[in-house]
């Protein structure tokens, strides 16, 4: 041995510096971008899961996320039968798709509560209405959670509208037909989801390895860019100019070694005289702008369109009536109540509960409508 490493160690040192780690493959995860598609995972589900407890208001809560490896054969062996696939394909920002995972009973009572009910009216086949009430569940859940994952890699990221299909994991389902990528070995993250006291049970997420790495890249180069600016904007610390001349000063007063106590006063006499020297100074009353009565009112006008998306609740009112409670006990099929409303008088349109206009009731085609005929100030409807 000379001590000169050969071409061949060279390039091994520069491919490996850690010197015996083990290299990660293309097809494989880091521990480190395990854990970062965990957290990724986390703050996405985490935003998705207020999304949902909006929708069939009841508590959703969604563990921390398991990030694995998987195949379609464990999918077949470990999961509930049959169960409902959910594809998100995105459209901006990323390249690629997931899919996740949802029992067939909790489709069913998501589906339920979307709908007005208590979540126990889960009996028959799911069917088409169940899966277009999930598709846009997940329309809203995972569109939310597409914009906390635009903040974590600072780009833009949009999905299309969610396609759900039923699958019976019991058959001979051909997986490329899903997803091409759930052929060969994918990423699978399993949550454990809670809605109330309906649903507890395990969800799962599946990304084609490519699509999580690219995540991974995304994190890093923001987290890189953001250590970055805050290099550059953090002020380099330099001492304060007067910070030497009080420091000499301090040293000056203290006694020095040997020096007996007694001259100190002598020291600090001349001090005591020096409120004798300072010159007058030169006080005047502080002056103001007067405002201008042209000012009053003067604001920016909002920027409405920053709520142009927040969804109202538009309520129309045919009549009202008071009843005792004795003849309301006594409502039944075929009873008759008669409301405050003349027949042919306009009916009330209210938005989250406030009058603002009055209309008529029309048909269009099997549906009802209103046609709007006033524009109403609910102050006045109020003082009426």
């Amino acid at each position: 041995m000379d001590g000169v490493l050969s071409q061949e160690e060279i390039n091994a040192l520069l491919n490996d510096p850690g010197m015996g780690s083990t290299a990660v493959e293309d097809n494989e995860l880091s521990e480190a971008e395990k854990d970062a598609i965990g957290e990724i995972a986390n703050i996405s589900m985490g935003t998705a899961a207020t999304t949902l407890f909006s929708l069939v208001n009841r508590r959703v809560e969604i563990s921390t996320p398991v990030v694995s490896y998987a195949t379609w054969d464990d999918i077949v062996t470990q999961y509930e039968k049959p169960c409902v696939f959910i594809r998100i394909a995105y459209t901006v920002g990323l390249d690629g798709s997931n899919i996740l995972v949802l029992r067939e009973n909790d489709v069913k009572i998501i589906t339920d509560l979307m709908m007005g009910g208590d979540g126990t009216n889960t009996d028959g086949e799911l069917g088409e209405l169940h899966l277009s009430a999930i598709s846009e569940a997940m329309n809203q859940m995972m569109g939310s959670s597409a914009t906390s994952l635009s903040s974590m890699l600072n780009r833009k990221i949009d999905i299309s509208p969610p396609k759900s299909d039923l699958v019976d994991l019991a058959d001979n389902v051909d997986e490329t037909q899903i997803d091409a990528f759930l052929g060969g070995r994918f990423v699978k993250i399993s949550f454990r989801m809670e809605i109330g006291d309906l649903v507890d049970s395990e969800i799962m997420q599946l990304y084609p390895i490519s699509f999580a790495k690219d995540m991974c890249v995304g994190v890093t180069q923001t987290m890189e860019m953001d250590s970055q600016s805050v290099k550059e904007e953090a002020p380099p610390v330099q001492p304060s100019p007067a910070s030497a001349p009080q420091m000499s000063q301090a040293v000056m007063e203290q006694p020095q070694m040997g020096q007996p106590m007694m001259s100190q006063p002598q020291i600090s006499q001349p001090m005591m005289s020096q409120p004798q020297m300072s010159q007058p100074v030169n006080v005047q009353p502080a002056q103001f702008t007067a405002f201008s009565s042209g000012n009053a009112g003067g604001y920016q006008p909002e920027n409405i369109d920053l709520i142009m998306d927040v969804p109202l609740e538009v309520t129309v009112e045919l009549g009202r009536t008071t009843k005792s409670i004795s003849d309301i006990l006594d409502f039944g099929p075929g009873k008759i109540i008669e409301l405050n409303r003349i027949a042919g008088e306009p009916i009330d349109v209210l938005v989250n509960g406030k009058y603002v206009a009055k209309g008529e009731v029309v048909v269009i085609e099997e549906s009802f409508g209103v046609r709007i005929t006033e524009i109403v100030n609910a102050t006045k409807k109020e003082q009426q």
